[in-house]
């Protein structure tokens, strides 16, 4: 990965938004709701008083605004502090 985070910043890829209900039914992309569980791609090495608890590879949840997307090589990421995670998922 090109990106690496800096300071108590993580690199987190959304999972995808839900296609259809379900009940079966299609969901169009003005009512889909935004992911709020994604999985880690980078994280940076926290500072002296942050302490990483998240690594490359767990599976979290994160607030519903919480972030910075960006978009790199065709793929939509978000950027957020460790502190917007909510919690990691097992």
């Amino acid at each position: 990965m090109a990106i690496k985070p800096l300071s108590d910043r993580v690199l987190v890829l959304p999972n995808p938004a839900e296609e259809k209900t379900a009940g079966g039914l299609y969901i169009p992309d003005t009512a889909k709701e935004k992911p709020l569980v994604g999985k880690v791609v980078a994280a940076g090495p926290g500072t002296s008083e942050i302490e990483m608890e998240v690594k490359e590879g767990d599976t979290v949840m994160y607030g519903k605004y919480a972030g910075t997307e960006i978009n790199y090589d065709g793929v939509d990421y978000l950027v957020m502090k460790q502190s917007d995670i909510i919690a990691v998922v097992e």
